[in-house]
């Protein structure tokens, strides 16, 4: 098995309704993430990183900024003549409400997946942030014969409805399917990451379709457990799933660490993005900056500690920003202090306004707002 014998789908807008925040006005997978990138570079890193040349991603609504941020799909060498990245929007009213459906949305770009000359899919959503080694993992599929093979992680599994939980032996076949959060204990969940056979998934879809099926997990996975060969291929390093805006703002801050962040940016493994063309930051006199990610075309003339900070965001002269994430093209204003704040992208914070949160509840600021 090599990826060219191998198709990607990539959701975009699985669990939007975990970030409404952020979701608001864009995908999950075009939220803006550890300074220069979106949520689905991650997936389509890992794709690319293991020679998959053919990408679907579905889109359901807000999917303009995606559509900006993908474009041809050149940064990940995806703009081909043949295969190469393909954005499959909804195909009804209805299948556009229904964001979180995976049955939904794979119904709906069953002719994508029927047309695919390729013998496998690949399965991702967008608020899994890992760098994993796609081809180990088909390796793995081939070496134990698997029908369905999905990627997981141990540790505490993340408050989602529909989170998978997986029991498996010593070969690492899945013996038992738990579906939903359910306490604090480690726990092998799953990240959503299912690679099977395309004549299998289109079985599987023909019969939840006939069944009136819609729950994926429930329907597709948890059913077939003792029907079909399923084997969970753990993933190692840094990996993480956001399931709220605590949690994205916790993953974000882990970046900080320098260890995450040579997990996560891999030099084996880089993760693709779309580049834009800036000025080196700019650190004035009287500037201070601690522990934190700064990107281009930024202007530091303040205190920055703690924080990520964005392209072309300007913090001004005795401005103090600690614990906090700032998106593209801000302002935090002359001595204005922020600890625990999200500011989204083109927002200000006025001169001398304080806004101070807390690392499990930090405040929001909207997109194009001024405080």
């Amino acid at each position: 098995m090599t990826g060219k014998n191998i198709v990607g789908i990539i959701f975009s807008n699985a669990y939007d309704e975990c970030l409404p925040e952020l979701t608001g006005l864009r995908t999950m997978g075009s939220i803006p993430f550890a300074g220069g990138y979106r949520l689905i570079d991650f997936s389509l890193s890992n794709m690319v990183n293991a020679g998959i040349e053919k990408v679907g991603v579905i889109t359901k609504a807000n999917y303009q900024s995606l559509m900006d941020h993908l474009g041809t799909g050149k940064p990940w060498d995806l703009s081909r003549k043949t295969g190469g990245m393909f954005l499959l929007p909804p195909f009804s009213t209805a299948d556009a409400s229904n964001n979180g459906d995976k049955i939904a949305s794979l119904k709906g770009i069953m002719g994508f997946i029927n047309q695919s000359k390729e013998e496998y899919v690949l399965l991702s959503d967008c608020n899994s942030i890992f760098n994993v080694d796609i081809e180990k993992l088909m390796e793995f599929h081939a070496d134990k014969n698997a029908d369905i093979t999905i990627a997981y992680k141990n540790g505490c599994a993340p408050k989602l409805g529909d989170i998978m939980v997986l029991d498996t032996d010593n070969s690492g076949r899945v013996t038992n399917v738990s579906v939903g959060w359910h306490n604090e204990e480690a726990v092998n969940y799953s990240l959503n990451v299912i690679l099977m056979k395309k004549s299998l998934i289109e079985r599987l879809m023909n019969e939840a379709i006939s069944q009136n099926y819609n729950d994926f997990e429930a329907n597709i996975i948890q059913r077939n457990v003792n029907k079909l060969s399923i084997f969970g291929y753990e993933v190692e390093g840094y990996a993480a799933v956001i399931d709220s805006m605590k949690t994205y703002f916790k993953i974000s801050m882990d970046l900080l660490d320098i260890e995450n962040r040579r997990e996560l940016f891999n030099r084996e493994r880089p993760v693709y993005t779309k580049i834009k063309d800036d000025m080196p930051a700019t650190y004035r006199i009287g500037s201070k900056v601690n522990n934190s990610l700064i990107a281009n075309g930024c202007i530091i003339e303040g205190e920055v500690e703690n924080s990520i900070v964005f392209r072309g965001v300007r913090i001004g002269k005795n401005a103090v920003v600690r614990n906090s994430i700032i998106m593209p093209e801000s302002y935090v204003a002359t001595g204005a202090s922020l600890n625990y704040t999200i500011i989204d992208k083109n927002s200000a914070v006025t001169p001398y306004k304080t806004l101070s949160g807390a690392d499990n509840y930090p405040i929001y600021v909207g997109k194009g707002i001024m405080i």
